[in-house]
């Protein structure tokens, strides 16, 4: 297992929020992910338009993974619409 940092920036509506927050999750839990610490970087504007959009919320987490699994989130990720980018960077030991 290696360590990872996803960021994941979400609509800023509340319902879509919750619900692309919720769905990340269950998605994380059923790839055995082990979630070490999660940060939440507040609503910030965002350097280009993404799906009509300005602004985003953030949310950082730091994560333990298996990294075969990353290529099957990055798909997974992908079929959520209520993620409108994410990023998986791998930390060093």
């Amino acid at each position: 297992m290696r360590r990872y940092e996803l960021t994941v920036i979400f609509p800023l509506e509340e319902d879509q929020h919750k619900a692309g927050r919720e769905q990340l999750l269950a998605d994380l839990a059923t790839n055995g992910v082990e979630i070490e610490k999660t940060d939440e970087t507040g609503d910030r504007d965002l350097t280009y338009e993404i799906k009509k959009r300005k602004r985003g919320k953030y949310v950082l987490f730091t994560l333990k993974v298996d990294p075969a699994k990353v290529t099957v989130l990055d798909r997974v990720f992908k079929l959520n619409t209520n993620i409108l980018k994410y990023l998986f960077v791998k930390l060093e030991e």
